[in-house]
């Protein structure tokens, strides 16, 4: 117009980003969100939140008559009941975190469509409505190795360093799950596998120990974070008696593999999400 020229140069316009909004929001949707999920989760049902603690119940039983009765290899291990129900909840947080979360940012496609809406909000909803689960599960828990006479130590002061490991990995590890599934849908399927599988390389059906693990496969099983981690709850929480993860690795330099693998799906977690995040919507 009137002779003047504007040279207007495009730009890409990324979407909101895995934070959108500030980290006060974040917060309060992310426990608004979670609070919501938990109680609709048995909404409706006869035995409400009960069923919580049912389900893990349920496979404890089960697991524990096999284990005992059939294969006998908890026979001579002490506190098997209570290892492996103790086992049993810590895993079935981080399964039940990780393989809702694949899908969550794809399932809640409306809401990803929302401007300023934190993406990151939904995977780590997913994450701490199962910790809601974990939590009224571990006072059950705490009460049945009371029962069973469990003598409480003072290492016992350390669980919550546990909790927190447990939860770093499993909240990370859902990012990179999330994110992925954006983009290859066969994450889902593959992920069932992988839990299944992760389900039997992690010493909770059994006590890693010389003796129950073949020596062939104690190196390879010691990569897995999940190995370290529940072995040091075992020694510290169940039996102070049993060896703790130095001592069954041999060292401190044989645990390197594992804590490399922490650290990379930590780093690839938070990196990739937020990498993929402002793009979610144009993948959907």
């Amino acid at each position: 117009m009137n002779g003047v020229t504007v040279d207007a140069e495009l730009q890409v316009v990324r979407g909101p980003s895995a934070l959108g909004g500030g980290w006060r929001r974040f917060f309060e949707l992310l426990y608004l969100i979670s609070v919501t999920e938990f109680k609709k989760t048995y909404f409706g049902t006869v035995l409400g939140y009960v069923w919580s603690l049912a389900r893990p119940l349920i496979m404890y039983a089960v697991l524990l008559f096999v284990f005992t009765q059939i294969f006998r290899i908890g026979s001579g291990v002490t506190n098997y009941p209570v290892m492996l129900l103790f086992n049993i909840v810590l895993f079935s947080f981080f399964q039940e975190a990780t393989t809702l979360a694949v899908t969550s940012v794809v399932g809640q496609e409306p809401i990803v469509r929302k401007t300023q809406f934190p993406r990151l909000v939904i995977p780590m909803a997913t994450v701490l409505t199962a910790a809601f689960n974990l939590g009224m599960n571990m006072i059950a828990v705490a009460i049945f190795m009371l029962a069973f006479g469990v003598t409480p130590v003072t290492t016992w002061l350390l669980f919550p360093v546990i909790l927190v490991v447990l939860f770093v990995l499993t909240a990370t590890l859902s990012l990179l799950l999330s994110s992925l599934y954006v983009r290859f849908r066969d994450v889902a399927i593959i992920w069932t596998v992988a839990a299944t599988t992760l389900f039997y390389a992690t010493p909770i059906l059994y006590p890693f120990e010389p003796g129950i693990v073949p020596e062939r496969f104690h190196d390879i099983l010691l990569v897995n974070p999940l190995t370290i981690l529940f072995v040091q709850a075992r020694h510290w929480i169940i039996d102070p008696s049993a060896p703790n993860a130095v001592e069954l690795a041999g060292g401190w330099w044989e645990l390197l593999p594992a804590a490399t693998i922490f650290g990379l799906i930590c780093f690839l977690g938070v990196w990739i999400f937020n990498r993929e995040a402002p793009r979610v919507a144009e993948e959907l």
